[in-house]
């Protein structure tokens, strides 16, 4: 199904988001309005297993918040601009879904803080730069940028790459443990994209017991935010909703027959 601005299909289990606004796929409330729905409509579909968000194009995964937008609204209306796209991306977090999100090209601003609300982040060697340069404009990175980053690389450093403002290539993205993988347009005769989705569909049954995947997401996601005991009684449900699930009487009982490898259902 084709949005306005978010392309969403589903291929084998897998929701794909494509971010469609060219020629730099930058955001705007309506786009984050389709976001929401992309989201709201993946997690809600028993057939989604896993989440994959890209850029329309060749050049851009996100060049962040439309520029040209926000210097025409109000400052209320950014305020809940803001507010909108926090909670989008909070939602997205949430989801009891694996999320990647498959870099394509810049991820820069706002872009980035969209692939930071993702659980794995895949970038394309050489596609182009990533970085929160919103200092240069007088203002902060807004959308969860201040908050994740510092989650995923420490309050110094991502101090440092925040006050700088500056653009890096996908391969620091790697060394500072900010993206998984990066991998060429081509290897082993394998393109870039084919590879990104059959990663996400090593996720999905039967290869993996989707819903466990899912709430160990959640587990990690939500358990971070609240202190360690409340974490572990969040595992604790969580564990226990498993117990009760097809696929774990599926994976116990494969273990113990000792010779078949298990065939999930994602139930």
């Amino acid at each position: 199904m084709a949005g306005t601005l978010i392309d969403y299909r589903v291929e084998k289990g897998v929701a794909i988001f494509e971010l469609n606004d060219p020629p730099a796929n930058t955001y705007t409330y309506e786009m984050n309005r389709e976001l929401d729905d992309c989201i709201l409509r993946a997690r809600m579909d028993d057939e989604v297993h896993v989440i994959v968000l890209r850029g329309s194009g060749e050049k851009f995964f996100s060049a962040g918040a439309n520029i040209k937008m926000l210097s025409e609204v109000t400052p209320q209306f950014k305020y809940y601009f803001c507010l909108h796209a926090n909670e989008t991306m909070s939602r997205l977090e949430q989801t009891p879904k694996l999320v990647i999100a498959a870099l394509n090209g810049h991820t820069v601003g706002g872009g980035l803080e969209i692939a930071l609300a993702a659980d794995i982040r895949i970038a394309l060697k050489g596609a182009g730069k990533w970085g929160l340069p919103e200092v240069s404009l007088g203002v902060l990175p807004g959308t969860g940028g201040t908050q994740r980053l510092s989650r995923l690389v420490g309050k110094t450093k991502s101090i440092e790459l925040m006050v700088e403002g500056g653009l890096h290539d996908f391969e620091k993205a790697l060394q500072l443990g900010l993206v998984n993988y990066v991998w060429p347009a081509e290897e082993d005769g394998k393109k870039w994209w084919d590879r990104v989705m059959e990663y996400a569909w090593s996720f999905c049954p039967p290869n993996k017991a989707s819903k466990a995947v899912g709430r160990i997401k959640r587990a990690v996601q939500s358990g971070w935010e609240i202190p360690i005991e409340s974490g572990l009684a969040l595992e604790r449900e969580l564990q226990q909703q498993l117990f009760q699930s097809e696929d774990a009487k599926e994976g116990l009982a494969a273990y113990n027959d000792g010779k078949r490898k298990a065939e999930f259902t994602g139930r």
